[in-house]
Protein backbone atom coordinates (compact mmCIF):
# COMPACT_ATOMS: atom_id res chain seq x y z
CA UNK A 1 0.00 0.00 0.00
CA UNK A 2 1.40 3.24 -1.28
CA UNK A 3 1.03 6.38 1.48
CA UNK A 4 -1.51 7.76 -1.26
CA UNK A 5 -3.43 5.23 -1.02
CA UNK A 6 -3.24 5.60 3.25
CA UNK A 7 -3.95 8.86 3.01
CA UNK A 8 -6.86 8.31 0.76
CA UNK A 9 -8.21 5.72 2.91
CA UNK A 10 -7.84 7.83 6.01
CA UNK A 11 -9.18 10.97 4.95
CA UNK A 12 -12.24 9.30 2.46
CA UNK A 13 -12.89 5.60 3.64
CA UNK A 14 -16.15 4.82 6.42
CA UNK A 15 -14.90 1.39 6.46
CA UNK A 16 -13.49 0.88 9.73
CA UNK A 17 -11.48 -2.68 8.83
CA UNK A 18 -9.76 -0.74 5.36
CA UNK A 19 -8.89 2.49 7.77
CA UNK A 20 -7.62 -0.21 10.24
CA UNK A 21 -5.63 -1.99 7.54
CA UNK A 22 -4.38 1.53 6.29
CA UNK A 23 -3.33 2.32 9.73
CA UNK A 24 -1.38 -0.76 10.64
CA UNK A 25 0.72 -0.73 7.15
CA UNK A 26 1.47 3.32 8.16
CA UNK A 27 2.46 2.31 11.52
CA UNK A 28 4.68 -1.15 9.78
CA UNK A 29 6.30 1.64 7.55
CA UNK A 30 7.19 3.54 10.44
CA UNK A 31 5.52 6.62 9.06
CA UNK A 32 5.95 9.65 11.92
CA UNK A 33 3.58 12.50 9.11
CA UNK A 34 1.31 13.99 11.76
CA UNK A 35 -0.12 15.36 9.32
CA UNK A 36 -1.08 12.18 7.57
CA UNK A 37 -2.23 10.70 11.45
CA UNK A 38 -4.75 14.37 11.27
CA UNK A 39 -6.47 13.11 8.36
CA UNK A 40 -7.54 9.83 10.30
CA UNK A 41 -8.05 11.89 13.23
CA UNK A 42 -10.90 13.80 11.09
CA UNK A 43 -12.05 11.19 9.25
CA UNK A 44 -15.95 11.80 9.95
CA UNK A 45 -16.99 7.92 9.89
CA UNK A 46 -15.06 7.21 13.22
CA UNK A 47 -16.40 6.94 16.59
CA UNK A 48 -15.00 8.89 19.26
CA UNK A 49 -14.20 5.10 21.00
CA UNK A 50 -12.38 4.31 17.50
CA UNK A 51 -10.17 7.80 17.06
CA UNK A 52 -9.07 7.08 20.92
CA UNK A 53 -8.41 3.38 19.47
CA UNK A 54 -6.20 4.60 16.96
CA UNK A 55 -4.56 7.76 18.99
CA UNK A 56 -3.90 5.32 21.89
CA UNK A 57 -1.78 2.98 19.73
CA UNK A 58 -0.39 5.56 17.71
CA UNK A 59 0.96 7.52 20.79
CA UNK A 60 2.60 4.23 22.43
CA UNK A 61 4.24 2.83 18.44
CA UNK A 62 5.44 6.66 18.07
CA UNK A 63 6.25 8.26 21.47
CA UNK A 64 8.34 10.99 20.26
CA UNK A 65 4.76 12.75 18.74
CA UNK A 66 2.63 11.44 21.60
CA UNK A 67 2.23 14.96 22.96
CA UNK A 68 1.05 16.63 19.20
CA UNK A 69 -1.62 13.41 19.11
CA UNK A 70 -2.77 14.15 22.20
CA UNK A 71 -3.21 17.20 22.04
CA UNK A 72 -4.72 17.09 17.98
CA UNK A 73 -7.21 14.03 19.94
CA UNK A 74 -8.31 16.95 22.25
CA UNK A 75 -9.18 19.23 20.08
CA UNK A 76 -10.95 17.03 17.55
CA UNK A 77 -13.22 15.66 20.17
CA UNK A 78 -13.69 19.56 21.27
CA UNK A 79 -14.65 20.65 17.90
CA UNK A 80 -16.18 17.79 16.23
CA UNK A 81 -17.39 16.13 19.00
CA UNK A 82 -18.86 18.64 21.32
CA UNK A 83 -22.41 18.20 20.02
CA UNK A 84 -22.42 14.61 21.90
CA UNK A 85 -21.01 16.95 25.67
CA UNK A 86 -17.65 14.84 25.13
CA UNK A 87 -16.06 17.35 27.07
CA UNK A 88 -14.86 14.21 29.46
CA UNK A 89 -12.81 12.77 26.70
CA UNK A 90 -11.66 16.33 25.64
CA UNK A 91 -10.16 16.97 28.75
CA UNK A 92 -9.03 13.21 29.32
CA UNK A 93 -6.73 14.28 26.06
CA UNK A 94 -5.25 17.52 27.36
CA UNK A 95 -4.78 15.73 30.43
CA UNK A 96 -2.72 12.92 28.55
CA UNK A 97 -0.72 15.89 26.72
CA UNK A 98 0.25 17.00 30.14
CA UNK A 99 1.32 14.39 31.13
CA UNK A 100 4.00 13.98 28.44
CA UNK A 101 5.11 17.67 28.24
CA UNK A 102 3.90 19.23 31.77
CA UNK A 103 5.55 22.46 30.72
CA UNK A 104 3.53 24.03 27.99
CA UNK A 105 1.02 26.42 29.85
CA UNK A 106 -1.47 26.06 26.33
CA UNK A 107 -2.56 22.63 27.11
CA UNK A 108 -3.84 24.11 30.79
CA UNK A 109 -5.32 26.62 28.79
CA UNK A 110 -7.24 24.86 26.23
CA UNK A 111 -8.84 22.57 29.05
CA UNK A 112 -9.50 25.20 31.48
CA UNK A 113 -11.72 26.35 28.13
CA UNK A 114 -13.37 23.51 27.52
CA UNK A 115 -15.60 23.96 30.71
CA UNK A 116 -19.42 24.44 29.97
CA UNK A 117 -20.59 26.20 33.16
CA UNK A 118 -24.45 25.29 32.90
CA UNK A 119 -23.21 21.44 32.72
CA UNK A 120 -20.55 21.61 34.48
CA UNK A 121 -18.43 19.45 32.45
CA UNK A 122 -15.88 18.78 33.26
CA UNK A 123 -16.03 18.65 36.37
CA UNK A 124 -14.78 21.95 37.74
CA UNK A 125 -13.00 20.29 40.61
CA UNK A 126 -10.95 18.56 38.51
CA UNK A 127 -10.47 21.17 36.17
CA UNK A 128 -9.07 22.93 39.57
CA UNK A 129 -6.93 20.04 40.57
CA UNK A 130 -5.37 20.11 37.08
CA UNK A 131 -4.85 24.02 36.74
CA UNK A 132 -3.24 23.55 40.06
CA UNK A 133 -0.95 20.67 39.03
CA UNK A 134 0.21 23.24 36.08
CA UNK A 135 1.11 25.74 38.47
CA UNK A 136 3.74 23.77 39.71
CA UNK A 137 5.46 22.73 36.59
CA UNK A 138 4.79 25.38 34.00
CA UNK A 139 7.58 28.19 34.19
CA UNK A 140 4.93 30.84 34.17
CA UNK A 141 1.56 30.16 35.19
CA UNK A 142 0.00 33.49 35.56
CA UNK A 143 -2.49 32.63 33.23
CA UNK A 144 -2.99 29.26 35.17
CA UNK A 145 -3.49 31.30 38.19
CA UNK A 146 -6.08 33.70 36.63
CA UNK A 147 -7.71 30.65 35.25
CA UNK A 148 -8.06 29.53 38.79
CA UNK A 149 -9.60 33.18 40.25
CA UNK A 150 -12.39 32.51 38.03
CA UNK A 151 -12.97 29.01 38.44
CA UNK A 152 -13.25 29.78 42.08
CA UNK A 153 -15.31 33.01 41.19
CA UNK A 154 -17.56 30.65 39.64
CA UNK A 155 -17.60 28.55 43.01
CA UNK A 156 -18.16 31.74 45.22
CA UNK A 157 -15.25 31.07 47.13
CA UNK A 158 -13.71 34.10 47.58
CA UNK A 159 -11.04 33.23 49.81
CA UNK A 160 -9.23 30.65 47.35
CA UNK A 161 -10.34 33.22 44.39
CA UNK A 162 -8.69 36.15 46.41
CA UNK A 163 -5.52 34.01 47.33
CA UNK A 164 -4.95 33.22 43.22
CA UNK A 165 -5.58 36.73 42.28
CA UNK A 166 -2.73 37.87 44.45
CA UNK A 167 -0.82 34.63 42.79
CA UNK A 168 -1.54 36.16 39.46
CA UNK A 169 -0.39 39.70 40.62
CA UNK A 170 2.78 38.28 41.88
CA UNK A 171 3.68 36.64 38.28
CA UNK A 172 3.23 39.17 36.52
CA UNK A 173 6.56 40.43 34.47
CA UNK A 174 8.11 43.86 36.75
CA UNK A 175 7.01 47.06 34.70
CA UNK A 176 9.68 48.92 33.43
CA UNK A 177 10.44 52.28 34.36
CA UNK A 178 11.73 53.21 30.87
CA UNK A 179 9.64 54.67 28.32
CA UNK A 180 8.30 52.97 25.79
CA UNK A 181 10.52 52.79 22.27
CA UNK A 182 9.75 54.45 19.46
Amino acid sequence: MTLDEIKRRFEFSTDFNEIFDAFEVALALKVRDLDLYRLLFMNPSLSPDELCLFGEKLAREVQEIAFEIYGWLARVFEATHSMLDNYELTFEYYRKAAAVRPEVVDTYLRAADCYEPDLNIPPISRLIEFLKAGTETVPAPRELYERLVYFYEVLGNDEMQEYYRRKADEAKPPQSDDPPAR
